[in-house]
């Protein structure tokens, strides 16, 4: 994780002392349910939840005696029984390094996609809130970057907010695929564990027990995860690159907010860069790194194998970590956003009113002209209007082939911009309930 793209409440998810808590709960759960079953005495049981409870692991130590048993959890355990004393020869009973290091990356996961869905909502009411703003403020919509028709300001954020919450409801699901305990010992058979030990230790730790683990939960799970991660980050993209292109120089129909005493660039004082949102577009790449390597995980040999273990100590954090921090980024760059409605209208116009060539296209249709000398006649009024030599009202109702068929009153009335927004209500509706 790098620290400048890392809030602390993600960090502490993936911070060493965290995980060997975790590690410690997951032993000591099972423990308690073996002294139930009759496998390990009470007593036993309590004292490593009386001794390991109350201990601070130390990371140092814990990381020497790996260095010398070269096994993490061995390393672990080894410590834990410095604690413990001689009742530590009741943990671990039958069960498996991957019963630990897999249940507890099941839990990281499930809190890293908590905070994760705590920054969609954010973002969700930045978005709506903006959005109800700027529902009427009328712009030009384009394709290709070039001048369309008219929409709204306002429907564009709610585009971002219906992907935003599909992208909330994949998250919701993969929280769910990913949250599950595994138990079941060697090659997963339960051979020398109890059943009942996974489910109790499931609940416990707020998982579901998986159905068949091998040794290992499959790695579809955390495929699905990751991928979901990297929808979301895509989205994150899609925004910031449309406010991006909105805050161009020669464009300026929005701009994120520039504060007191910021300065732009070490060369040129006037300048007001949209760094937030290129800052986006990067972290955005970081997220969608994790996807294929998570995807190439999914192919284990026989019942385990570490293959994926490597992977996932990295894209685990760094993934986690960069969204998070890129989710709270992006809700207070809309929280933020300003907005240029004047500007939006003036870009609008530039073009002497070519956005409304295609009433004019289906008017003439309507007045009985083929739809391809229709096509014809508006083009050749509308390319010196492009070329900035006049403007398209003037040209249609200077060209007596348009004006056999529509009067001057009826040509105008086919440049009214309510015609465009007629709609946006209806839409709203859709995406906000």
């Amino acid at each position: 994780m790098i620290p400048r793209y890392t809030r602390p409440e993600l960090a502490a998810i993936w911070a060493p002392q965290t995980k060997f808590r975790i590690w410690f709960e997951i032993e000591a759960h099972a423990a308690s349910r073996m002294a139930e079953l009759g496998i390990i005495p009470e007593k036993a049981a309590r004292t490593i939840w009386d001794k390991g409870g109350s201990a601070t692991f130390d990371v140092d130590r814990i990381d020497e005696i790996e260095r010398e048993v070269k096994h993490d959890v061995i390393a672990f355990l080894t410590h834990l029984a410095e604690f413990v004393g001689p009742e530590a020869r009741f943990v671990h009973q039958g069960m498996t390094s991957s019963d630990v290091l897999d249940t507890c990356l099941s839990v990281q996961l499930a809190r890293a996609a908590d905070l994760l869905l705590a920054g969609m909502d954010r973002v969700l009411a930045a978005l709506k809130k903006r959005a109800e703003e700027h529902k009427n403020s009328v712009c030009v919509g384009r394709s290709h970057g070039i001048h369309a028709e008219p929409t709204t300001f306002g429907l564009k954020l709610a585009g971002f907010y219906a992907e935003f919450a599909r992208g909330k409801k994949r998250l919701e699901a993969a929280r769910e695929e990913i949250a599950t305990c595994a138990i079941s010992g060697a090659v997963g058979t339960f051979a020398n564990i109890d059943p009942s030990v996974e489910e109790y230790v499931a609940a416990k730790m707020g998982l579901t027990p998986e159905p068949v683990s091998t040794q290992v939960i499959p790695r579809d799970r955390h495929a699905a995860f990751f991928a979901a991660l990297g929808i979301i980050a895509s989205s994150i993209e899609n925004v910031a690159t449309e406010i991006r292109h909105l805050q161009r120089t020669e464009v300026l129909e929005v701009e994120e907010y520039f504060s007191a005493g910021q300065k732009g660039s070490s060369a040129m004082p006037h300048k007001r860069n949209p760094i937030l949102t290129e800052n986006l577009t990067g972290l955005a790449r970081l997220v969608r790194m994790s996807v294929i390597p998570a995807l190439e995980n999914v192919a284990l040999w026989h019942e385990r194998d570490i293959s994926h273990s490597s992977v996932e100590r990295g894209i685990g954090p760094d993934a986690t970590a960069h969204l998070d921090f890129a989710l709270n980024r992006l809700a207070g760059v809309i929280e933020k956003l300003v907005v240029y409605p004047e500007r939006m209208r003036e870009n609008m116009d530039c073009l002497g009113g070519l956005i409304h060539s295609q009433r004019v296209l289906l008017a003439l249709t309507q007045a009985g002209v083929s739809r391809e000398e229709a096509y014809s006649l508006v083009q050749r009024n509308a390319m010196p209007a492009w070329r900035g030599e006049s403007q398209f009202l003037d040209n249609l109702k200077a060209d007596a082939d348009v004006t056999n068929r529509l009067s001057h009153n009826e040509l105008c009335a086919l440049f009214d911009l309510g015609y465009h927004t007629k709609h946006v209500d209806t839409i709203f509706r859709r995406v906000f309930g």
